[in-house]
């Protein structure tokens, strides 16, 4: 139990997550501003504006770079695992969006008139677009930035 101060102590983790949990949030003032009401469900979904996954992921690169040097093979490491999350964010999960959204449409097509089915339907909103993980890329830099004038 003594290691759990210690991962409390480490700067890369404590400024990635709250790059992250700031852009989470943030999207609660983005759907008030949006639909004029607070949407709690938006602190716990994927997708949507910025892209905490990006906001996360950039925080951490730029934060080993600061800490541990811009040359290092951690640096590298972390810049290609941020580039690999905001593909996905953009890629792969924004088709399956994409994907989910034709299949909840089909289903309410053909089962109009059978009322008896009543599936889930599909998750929708699984991916972000380009320029969502562009914000959530610069705002995790920007935290990042931010806290090493508040780390000695």
């Amino acid at each position: 139990m003594q290691d759990f101060g210690h991962i409390l102590h480490n700067q890369v983790l404590m400024v990635s997550l709250f790059a992250c949990l700031f852009a989470q949030t943030a999207k609660l003032a983005i759907e008030l501003i949006r639909f004029g009401k607070v949407n709690f469900r938006a602190l716990v979904t994927t997708g949507g504006m910025p892209s905490s996954h990006s906001a996360f992921v950039s925080a951490l690169a730029t934060s080993v770079g600061q800490s541990i040097g811009w040359e290092s093979p951690e640096f590298a490491i972390a810049v290609v695992f941020a580039f690999i999350v905001m593909y996905d964010a953009t890629g792969v999960r924004q088709a399956a969006g994409q994907q989910a959204r034709i299949l909840n449409q089909i289903v309410d097509e053909l089962f109009q008139e059978h009322p008896q089915f009543n599936e889930d339907r599909l998750k929708e909103l699984l991916g972000h677009t380009p320029f969502q993980v562009i914000v959530g890329l610069t705002l995790g830099i920007a935290i990042s930035g931010l806290a090493e004038l508040a780390y000695p």
